[in-house]
């Protein structure tokens, strides 16, 4: 059998009769190992990379160009092998021509694989090698990427190992701007169609030609960006959203930016014509009109660009509340410093044609392409490719907001979708402990704790703590701060926020995590995290935060496609995403919290089981708590803390998650009352709505705020959330004879007994799930039911237009997720009280 001649897509492409590319046959050089890197100016600009290999040159084309930065990952392109002749090619291929374009020789030089590797390692998708070049040195890695479905090009990733050649940033490509080969720059290669150039040197008196040329040249290229001008300016559409995470994704699928704290917009441009819109469609054109006049003189084809509009505070970094205060004060009355920038970072549509189709990296070339050559105020959003986590560490340390993650194939959609995801940081810094505010809470010793850090030679106020204490945690606390007390306060702060406060020396450290700081300094949505024993007071200064926790592997979720849900049809991997996209909102219920799962190993139609001990089987992110038991022995209990934990359990069958009424880390302190109401087959769900909104005005006369939850079964569970400090006895007894005494009140409508006899007709209030040890499903949990229905918080005032109490499934994670957010759920579930005396 005749072997296939290497060369033939090379030469079946070209018409050598018109380009000066090289016809050429496999053939060897003299060392058997060169390399070359051309810049090659086509439809896009980008560097082929090419390595000898069995007598042809193996190629790629690299997307802006190869970065000396190991933590920057270039998409390269597999293309066609080419001959050994093209190793010095240079020169312009015409118009119309496969490649059409200018091509440099951008460097040269040798290559090999690493000891015990070699070429034959490309067949297996990678190639570990050295560089030895006049620009490109040192060890390489080239990665061979996983196709999608139907995908024709080949895709890889071409990456610098760090060594002593590593540099950091992009200044190879951006610094060395002339050929290895002639010394001439792209536009002197593209002014010499004619050939006329002389390797041996330069013609002299050809030089203002060829500038005439290159002139020439520029703005053929620049009336052919102009096509498509005839092209209406585009409408307004929905922009893509990004869910919410914890984790930043790992793997080489994923690109990442900054995510810049400012206004979302989208911008329709045809030349001078500009429209800036919000998120949400509204006409923002004149707010922006210092903007609106940067884009307007870059003179762009018809083009609907996705981007954030943002300012800079006093230190160069994006905020918020300067971009509030400069839009505040208006862009007539703007003064030094207010100056706007517009961050791009997606191109939707370009010359009449619609580009959501393409895959995000395809997309951000093409805007890239278009807004290249722009300057500030307008900028192209920056992105990494699997380097993530670094870039989340930099942006918190630096006091942003997070980073934007991005899957490197996914297209644009006008929704929340999975293909964005956004993850934020979060700080802990050290303070100083300077007072206290009295609660009225029965039992608790106070309310907060005033914070400060020192700053030169003076203690600053940063705020308030009021959250993250115990019961036992409290107590200390008090016991500690008693003998600090003093009269004058250590710190300045206004007469508000002295309002009956206790002063104390500032002599204790206190660790605290928090979201942010406010525009007046002050720590935002804090939580007490512990005291700093090995810590002075004196040392304690505002800091950068401490790098995130090392990146662990995703969770792999096997047998994806099980369907589990027979009935309707939901599969392992629909369960598992679910769990995914609800994590953020389910996980202020679910983490740390003992939990008993309902595992269904082959789906719900088969074996279900009850487990809450584990012997370690689960994986890394499903932790124990040991709890003691009845008998005086103990038990390691099941946590989870995140996502991750959340997808382990998920992994070994999990479908429901049911939790204690206490955290992991205080057993014995139970926070939340759950009365779950329990219908009679007979009895109808507006004969449960009824009851629910009587408990709660039941409670509420006893001055507890109570919120509903639909259980995703049959009936609704009425939650209480307590104050800790007060024991599971108390718990226990005060639930039982609230429903005792409301069936007692009721007995045609209630009944607080398990026993089947008694229930008939009537609702049982099963306070039950009050007792050490029980549990209750928690919100956004799913139930191994028809339908795979889910647990769901609910506004009182929407209870009453709901026909059941399984409404939603686990195919309705983006409607959970924009409920949560909405007006009508703020706050649900949470409530500083006491239980009260009875």
């Amino acid at each position: 059998m005749a072997r296939r001649d290497p060369l033939s897509e090379y030469n079946a492409k070209r018409d050598f009769g018109k380009t000066p590319e090289p016809a050429g046959k496999a053939e060897s050089s003299a060392g058997g190992d060169l390399f070359i890197v051309q810049k090659h100016d086509a439809t896009r600009l980008h560097w082929d990379f090419r390595i000898e290999v069995d007598g042809v040159l193996k190629s790629w084309a690299v997307t802006k160009g190869p970065s000396p930065d190991p933590d920057i990952k270039r998409l390269a392109v597999r293309t066609e092998d080419h001959p050994m002749s093209y190793a010095e090619f240079e020169g312009t291929i015409p118009k119309g021509e496969y490649g059409g374009g200018t091509v440099m020789l951008w460097d040269r030089g040798t290559w090999a694989p690493i000891a015990g590797k070699s070429a034959k390692d490309l067949d297996k998708g990678h190639l570990h090698f050295t560089l030895d070049g006049e620009r490109m040195k040192g060890e390489w890695l080239l990665i061979r990427l996983k196709p999608r479905p139907g995908e024709k090009r080949e895709n890889w990733l071409l990456r610098k190992i760090a060594d002593e050649h590593a540099q950091e940033g992009d200044g190879l490509v951006e610094r060395e701007l002339t050929s290895v080969l002639t010394g001439r720059s792209m536009a002197e290669i593209a002014a010499d169609k004619a050939g006329e150039y002389s390797l041996a040197g330069k013609k002299d008196d050809a030089f203002l030609a060829q500038m005439e040329k290159a002139a020439a040249h520029n703005a053929g290229k620049s009336r052919k960006r102009k096509a498509g001008r005839s092209a209406p300016l585009p409408k307004f559409r929905k922009p893509q959203l990004a869910t919410l995470v914890d984790d930043v994704p790992s793997g080489n699928r994923w690109m990442h930016e900054i995510k810049f704290d400012g206004y979302r917009a989208l911008v329709a441009v045809k030349g001078k014509d500009v429209r800036v819109y919000t998120r949400n469609g509204k006409d923002w054109t004149d707010k922006f009109s210092p903007l609106v006049k940067a884009i307007a003189a870059l003179d762009l084809p018809p083009s609907l660009i996705d981007g954030e509009i943002v300012a800079t505070d006093g230190d160069g970094n994006p905020s918020f509340s300067a971009l509030q205060a400069v839009l505040k004060r208006g862009h007539g009355a703007q003064k030094a410093g207010d100056a706007l920038e517009f961050h791009a970072f997606d191109l939707l549509e370009l010359g009449g044609e619609d580009l959501a189709a393409l895959p995000n990296i395809e997309r951000k070339e093409r805007l890239e392409a278009l807004l290249g050559t722009a300057d500030a105020p307008i900028h192209v959003a920056d992105h990494v490719i699997g380097a993530g986590e670094k870039l989340y560490r930099t942006m918190c340390d630096a006091g942003q907001e997070g980073i934007i993650s991005k899957t490197i194939d996914g297209t644009y959609a006008s929704r929340r979708s999975k293909s964005w995801v956004k993850v934020k940081c979060t700080r802990r810094q050290e303070f100083v402990i300077v007072g206290w505010k009295k609660s009225s809470a029965k039992g608790r010793p106070f309310a907060s704790l005033l914070l400060a850090q020192n700053e030169g030679d003076k203690l600053v106020y940063k705020g308030n703590v009021g959250t993250g204490f115990d019961a036992t945690t409290m107590d200390d606390l008090a016991k500690r701060l008693r003998p600090l007390e003093r009269k004058t306060a250590p710190v300045e702060v206004d007469r508000t926020s002295a309002r009956g406060v206790t002063w104390v020396s500032p002599k204790l450290v206190a660790e605290i995590a928090f979201a942010e700081f406010t525009a007046d300094g002050n720590v935002r949505h804090g939580s007490f995290v512990g005291l700093r024993g090995d810590k002075k007071s004196a040392d304690v200064v505002p800091e950068k935060a401490a790098p995130a926790p090392e990146e662990d592997e995703p969770v792999a979720i096997s047998s994806r496609e099980r369907v589990i849900f027979p009935d309707s049809g939901q599969t392992k991997g629909d369960l598992a995403d679910y769990y995914a996209a609800v994590a953020p909102i389910m996980l202020p219920f679910a983490a740390r919290r003992p939990i008993s799962l309902v595992r269904c190993p082959q789906g719900r139609a088969k074996k279900c089981f009850f487990q809450k001990h584990d012997s370690g089987s689960f994986g890394d992110a499903v932790h124990h708590v040991p709890i003691r038991e009845k008998d005086g022995g103990s038990e390691d209990y099941l946590y989870v803390e995140d996502l991750r934990g959340l997808l382990q359990c998920v992994q070994m069958g999990t479908i429901e998650f049911h939790g204690w009424a206490a955290r992991s880390d205080a057993v014995e302190m139970p926070d939340r009352m759950i009365f779950d109401l329990d219908p009679d087959e007979g009895l109808g769900f507006d004969d449960v709505k009824t009851a629910a909104t009587d408990i709660r005005d039941r409670l509420a006369d006893m001055g507890l705020v109570s919120f509903a939850m639909l259980s995703g079964g049959k009936g609704v569970h009425v939650v209480v959330p307590l104050s800790t400090g007060h024991s599971w006895d108390e718990h226990k007894d005060f639930a039982r004879h609230f429903a005792e005494a409301l069936s007692l009140a009721e007995p045609d409508r209630f009944v607080a007994t398990m026993s089947k006899a008694k229930r008939k007709g009537k609702i049982f209030i099963d306070w039950l799930r009050n007792q050490r040890g029980s549990t209750a499903v928690l919100p956004y949990s799913a139930r191994a039911r028809s339908g795979a229905p889910v647990a769901v918080p609910i506004a009182w005032n929407e209870l009453k237009t709901m026909d059941n109490a399984h409404p939603f499934s686990i195919d309705d994670a983006k409607r959970l997720l924009d409920r949560a957010g909405s007006k009508a759920l703020a706050g649900w579930g949470f409530a500083e009280q006491s239980l009260p005396e009875y």
